[in-house]
């Protein structure tokens, strides 16, 4: 029977490593080690700009949708400022050939040049037209100043207040003052008809 050291000998044996092998085998494993730690590394990083981009893509389009939001919004509110002001803007050059008008008419007022078979009608005339830029002028206050308050409008009041009087008399007072400016007018011719009267009478005595 063969003795049991003609055995063939342990193969586990036969492979272990040398002390300078493994010290290899543990340097290729840092090393591996290293390379892993750069990948991932590498990957966060890949990783922090993939959610920064991420960031400003969703800060793009929620800005973007905001802004369109408002600025289509703000766009109506501006056409219909805009509509507005065209508007106010006829209003007001309406009211600017109105009260030329007016005011070259009522400059152009001499009742000193009307003579007196005419003052009435001129008169009815003049104060017809006076009426007229009256209440043009009262019914345009409104559009020139629609921001000041009732309050503050006391000056109007003054004036409807300051003419009120005279509208009373209208034509009347009027034809009195009409009168009394050509009074003397007709004195001088009643002198002067009463001289020529005497004068005459006179001469055939």
């Amino acid at each position: 029977m063969p003795s049991d050291f003609t055995k063939d000998p342990d193969p586990y044996l036969e492979l272990q490593e040398s002390p300078e092998d493994l010290g290899d085998e543990v340097q290729k494993t840092n090393t591996e080690l290293e390379k892993l730690k750069r990948q991932l590394e590498d990957i966060e990083k890949q990783k922090h700009r993939l959610e920064e981009l991420k960031r400003r893509q969703d800060e793009l389009e929620n800005g973007r949708i905001d802004m369109a939001d408002k600025l289509t919004r703000s766009l109506v509110t501006v056409q219909r400022e805009i509509e507005e002001s065209q508007k106010r803007l006829e209003q007001l050059n309406q009211i600017f050939n109105s009260f030329t008008q007016h005011l070259r008419y009522i400059e152009g007022i001499n009742a000193k040049s009307w003579g007196t078979n005419e003052l009435p009608k001129e008169l009815s005339k003049a104060l017809s037209a006076v009426e007229d830029a009256r209440a043009d002028y009262a019914k345009a206050l409104p559009k020139i100043a629609p921001d000041v308050p009732v309050e503050s409008a006391p000056a109007a009041s003054g004036y409807e207040a300051e003419y009120g009087y005279a509208e009373e008399r209208g034509f009347v007072y009027w034809l009195k003052s009409g009168v009394a400016f050509t009074l003397p007018l007709w004195v001088l011719g009643i002198v002067g008809l009463l001289v020529w009267i005497w004068s005459i009478s006179a001469g055939t005595h």
